[in-house]
């Protein structure tokens, strides 16, 4: 599609401003400023209008003067995706940041999620009631696209991928309507959101499953670069057990003094709580820790120290892979992660996905791999004013690159970047062909365009 004209903004805009009475339709100014600042600071895009929607009629009305106006769309929720398609350059983004509401019932341990909540807006809610909910491992991300794409989380082995405790969605679809999908009602739209991303509707709100758990311990053991190969095999030994109530991330990080280390970020979510010191404690000895800090903790607690590592502003390159497991290639990828790191806020996070997560048939979701693996992150990240962008970016490439060797195909779609096709076309697995064809039912005119899809065939 061509860039908007000026006669298509005005256009657009003189329509969203009669429709939109409650939010704000903005093309310059502080609104504006606020709605097109995202994670990624390397990310420059500027929409020709974006409207700040308060309400789902207003997110229906945005919708279809998009569409009347031929200008394309896009939606920001929580703005954390590293390749930024929550904007676009002359287009027409729907701001749902101000819809950050989250009402937890008790009793029912269920959630109403609003679109532009954070998982730190989910977890603090259900906190504040003894529960607690299956999100990612970073706090202000986005809870609809991050649910929507997956959600790999320190919860995953007892309670699966966040998109598993999806109950319902609240969309407004390419036509205009406003439905809600469920198992029941709008079935097939139900099974593409939970995997499929937000490609098929922008979702106002959402019901997600919460969780009771009586013992949350958690925290992070570094160890130093020279004990990688040992670590490494304590690890793989750890994993290989498979435990629901132990779900363990892990990775590379720079050290206290700004030398590679490697890390273990374990949680227990067991409600044994001496097991869980026992099992955390097995972790801390595979190896002679710089720092080792494991203790009760909370979700709200949890995701903002992912949130201050990984703050707003700094520009980002993200390139990921998903291992069947710590193979000697992977083992030597690592290596070569730490050993060349050209910038001390980079990082490797691998995840682990067992247990719930791998007991999901593969045809109940959209999701494109049930089986165990781990889910790989390479996260290059430095200052704005930082000169040596080129070099981080080829740090980020090298390292993808050595992890490719036993790399499964395709892989996580919320973090594959645009330019990604031979992982893209692989990453919905055998559920690729069914999305492919509710996507053209739901969106023929591909309106909507969020995670990576295929290109069909």
């Amino acid at each position: 599609m061509p860039p908007p004209t000026p006669t298509q903004i005005a256009r657009l805009t003189e329509s969203l401003q009669r429709n939109v009475r409650t939010g704000e339709v903005t093309t310059a100014g502080p609104g504006y400023d606020a709605g097109r600042r995202i994670w990624n600071g390397a990310v420059s895009s500027r929409p020709g209008v974006i409207v700040r929607c308060a309400d789902p009629a207003e997110v229906r009305a945005a919708v279809i003067a998009a569409q009347e106006n031929g200008v394309p769309l896009t939606v920001r929720g929580g703005g954390h995706d590293w390749a930024g398609r929550s904007l676009s350059d002359g287009g027409l983004t729907i701001d749902l940041s101000g819809l950050r509401s989250v009402t937890v019932d008790a009793e029912a341990q269920v959630a109403q999620v609003s679109g532009g909540a954070t998982a730190a807006d989910v977890a603090a809610a259900a906190h504040r009631f003894g529960l607690t909910a299956a999100t990612g491992s970073a706090g202000a991300v986005g809870m609809a696209g991050l649910t929507l794409g997956g959600g790999y989380g320190f919860l995953m082995g007892r309670f699966g991928l966040a998109l598993d405790n999806l109950l319902s969605a609240d969309v407004v679809p390419a036509d205009g309507s406003i439905v809600t999908a469920d198992s029941d009602r709008e079935p097939d739209l139900f099974w593409a959101l939970r995997g499929g991303g937000g490609n098929f509707g922008a979702v106002t709100s959402m019901r997600v499953r919460l969780h009771r758990v009586p013992t949350l311990l958690s925290g992070m053991i570094l160890f130093p670069w020279t004990q990688l190969a040992t670590v490494l095999a304590g690890l793989s030994d750890v994993l290989a057990e498979n435990m629901d109530e132990l779900t363990v991330q892990s990775g590379v990080l720079p050290g206290p003094d700004g030398k590679p280390a490697f890390f273990l970020s374990p949680t227990w979510s067991g409600d044994d709580a001496s097991a869980g010191e026992h099992a955390l404690a097995r972790l801390g000895s595979l190896g002679t820790p710089l720092v080792s800090h494991v203790s009760a903790t909370t979700a709200p607690e949890m995701l903002a120290g992912i949130d201050a590592q990984f703050p707003f502003g700094r520009h980002v390159e993200i390139r990921q892979r998903s291992v069947p497991s710590l193979t000697p290639d992977v083992r030597e990828a690592l290596d070569l992660a730490g050993s060349t790191l050209t910038s001390s806020y980079s990082a490797v996070s691998v995840h682990s996905l067992h247990g719930a997560a791998t007991r999901v048939p593969l045809e109940d979701t959209a999701f494109g791999i049930r089986t165990p693996h781990l889910m790989i992150e390479v996260i290059a990240q430095w200052e704005p004013a930082d000169s040596r962008a080129a070099e981080h970016r080829a740090w980020a490439d090298k390292v993808n690159g050595a992890f490719e060797a036993d790399a499964l195909p395709g892989g996580y779609p919320n973090l594959l970047g645009p330019d990604e096709a031979a992982q893209i076309a692989h990453a919905y697995g055998p559920n690729t062909a069914r999305l492919l064809a509710l996507k053209q039912r739901f969106d023929p005119q591909h309106v909507f365009r969020a995670i990576p899809l295929p290109d069909p065939a």
